[in-house]
């Protein structure tokens, strides 16, 4: 069994800071789990271009207001409190913030905990 508390992962390597979002990565490839599991704040007043070519993501966001373009047909979704979104075909796309958004978000196949988006807006596939 594996519990960990939000508290014990801020200030670590496992929390990742960057101008657009901040990820505090609870679950990675290493647990075992087949996923990794993520509690993310995305800053109010960003935009963030990505695109996971190499997962798949759901996010569940439990704070806050937003929303989410997919970059390829200009759809544009809001997302608050209580939304869930799956990237299951790789959807390039903009995350916007008008207030801090918290999200739940877990990946397929696991990430490391070093990952940050490349000039693509990509995670590398990182062997732990």
């Amino acid at each position: 069994m594996i519990v960990r508390q939000l508290d014990e992962i801020i200030g670590t390597d496992n929390d990742v800071d960057t101008p657009t979002w901040n990820s505090r990565r609870l679950l990675l490839q290493k647990d075992g789990m087949g996923f990794s599991l993520h509690d993310t704040i995305i800053k109010a007043g960003t935009e963030t271009f990505i695109w996971y070519k190499n997962h798949v993501e759901a996010v569940y966001c439990i704070e806050g207001e937003g929303e989410i373009e997919v970059k390829e047909t200009g759809r544009v979704y809001p997302l608050k409190a209580g939304t869930l979104y799956a990237l299951d075909g790789h959807e390039k796309h903009y995350l916007r913030a008008t207030k801090d958004m918290r999200m739940v978000c877990v990946f397929n196949p696991p990430c490391t905990g070093r990952e940050v988006h490349d000039e693509e807006g990509t995670y590398p596939v990182l062997a732990d």
